[in-house]
């Protein structure tokens, strides 16, 4: 019986600290992967790799993938909090073929990017690879959009609404499940274990404040904005979505997808929806 309740004391104990270590350190939102599983000329995609370097010094690594034909925009792609961009590819692999470019970044730490992944250094990487797609004149007079997932999309949320770059050259931005708040991530976790639903409040407490999405997306305006979210999705939970949609201002569309977390480019309908918010995006531009 002691033994029992030795067992019980430490799972409970290790629980507790892992959670408030969570809450406690940006860093462990993310959980990055050495290295490539595969690459994009193993899909049948051509490919550049894109060296970069952040303002505090860290070197990066990013693909680009040039699109097929004519190019009707560039889209600038943020994966999730796990792995890296030789996995979250699947993602966006079809657009090349629909005429988009995408350049796919890793943030520090992950894949073949140096660092350790944190923030705010995430947002740095982020605006690096912003700079190197501005500065390329072969996709200066198409559209360019940032589209994040998950993770990505929260981060991307904070940067399109902060970043002066981001607002003056962004012509859209897609938000794929996106969090409200790093803390509502943390509480959400918490409750899902009977070991750590007693520490859900006092984690998010601890948590980052200064990146919520929620407290920054009504500043994306004048930006077209598109918020997607997964009815199935267990991981952020829907409601997450809809708080985000009545937060943001407009022009804004909210796509309700079905499906497991990160699966929504899987599905044919939602490839559509994307492509028809680029359509409308670029036509607005042409009439301006």
């Amino acid at each position: 019986m002691c033994n029992q309740t030795s067992k019980r004391f430490a799972r409970t104990a290790l629980s507790a600290f892992l959670v408030i270590m969570l809450a406690s350190c940006s860093g462990l939102f993310f959980y990055p992967y050495r290295g490539h599983l595969q690459t994009p000329d193993q899909l049948g995609l051509a490919y550049k790799n894109v060296s970069l370097q952040a303002e505090d010094g860290v070197r990066l690594h990013a693909w680009f993938l040039p699109a097929v034909g004519t190019v009707r925009g560039t889209v600038y792609y943020l994966h999730g909090n796990a792995e890296n961009i030789s996995t979250h590819i699947h993602s966006v692999r079809w657009l090349p073929d629909e005429g988009y470019n995408v350049l796919l970044l890793d943030y520090r730490g992950y894949g073949l990017s140096e660092g350790k992944a944190a923030l705010p250094g995430a947002l740095w990487d982020i605006k690096a690879g912003l700079q190197w797609l501005l500065e390329r004149d072969d996709i200066a007079d198409t559209p360019l959009y940032l589209l994040g997932q998950s993770l990505g999309a929260s981060l991307a949320i904070y940067f399109a609404a902060t970043d002066e770059q981001a607002r003056q050259h962004l012509n859209g931005v897609i938000s794929d499940a996106a969090f409200t708040r790093y803390s509502d991530i943390v509480r959400h976790v918490a409750a899902g274990n009977w070991l750590t639903w007693l520490l859900q409040y006092p984690a998010s407490w601890m948590v980052v404040k200064q990146y919520n999405p929620i407290n920054y997306i009504a500043q994306i305006t004048p930006m077209p904005l598109l918020l997607i979210h997964s009815r199935d999705d267990n991981v952020i939970p829907y409601s997450h979505g809809e708080r985000l949609y009545q937060a943001a201002t407009s022009p804004k569309q909210f796509l309700e997808s079905r499906g497991f977390h990160g699966g929504t480019f899987n599905e044919e309908s939602n490839r559509m929806a994307l492509l028809s918010f680029f359509e409308k995006t670029a036509d607005n531009l042409s009439e301006k």
